[in-house]
């Protein structure tokens, strides 16, 4: 198994990671982890047209479902760990939401959700749950990186993810979300996963 960009982020907190948790972020020799789960997507209303702006350069999902099928693949090369999210909706073709996750500095890491958008996430473990908390988001300009504040983007992101139970080794919940100061909770998935061997 390779070191992930996630175990690269924890340092010495990776020992405290679940099992459930670690399987999902080591890679096999090829570099790849998939998983596979169902998910639930929730908005406002009123984030439906920048949703589908941001959906029209890559980024994110622009459409609600409960209990969705969902794949994950996610494999590192050169250092970089591209994700691969595949959304199946009912009667409509799959939605394919794709990421690149670089290890930044210490725990921080940043997942650009299309070439130019970025956010950056400090990583830690607590209670035995994995905890991402964004520090703001960065724009892309070439290998320029320009610091760009939560509240002019979509909010301050927060994921959690957690053994589902502590008898199960492949099984995980991960919740999502996005709160903006001044216009609340403007997007979140969650649901539950379990790490395919590979």
């Amino acid at each position: 198994m390779k070191t992930s960009i996630i175990q690269k982020a924890l340092g010495e907190q990776w020992q405290h990671l679940p099992e459930a948790l670690k399987k999902h972020y080591l890679e096999n020799d090829k570099g790849e982890n998939r998983a596979q789960g169902h998910l639930t997507i929730d908005f406002p209303w009123f984030m439906k047209i920048p949703l589908s702006i941001l959906r029209f350069f890559g980024a994110l999902i622009n459409k609600r479902g409960n209990n969705l099928p969902t794949s994950v693949y996610r494999v590192v090369i050169n250092g970089k760990q591209r994700w691969q999210r595949r959304f199946d909706f009912p009667n409509n073709k799959p939605v394919i939401f794709n990421s690149a996750v670089y290890h930044n500095k210490d725990n921080e890491i940043i997942e650009f959700i299309n070439s130019v958008l970025g956010m950056k996430m400090k990583v830690h473990v607590e209670n035995n749950t994995l905890r991402y908390e964004s520090n703001g988001y960065v724009i892309k300009l070439g290998k320029l990186r320009i610091p760009y504040p939560e509240f002019l983007a979509l909010g301050h992101g927060r994921i959690i993810e957690k053994p589902v139970d502590d008898n199960d080794e492949n099984s995980f919940e991960m919740d999502f979300r996005l709160k903006h100061p001044i216009f609340g909770e403007v997007f979140s998935y969650k649901g539950i996963f379990q790490t395919i061997e590979s």
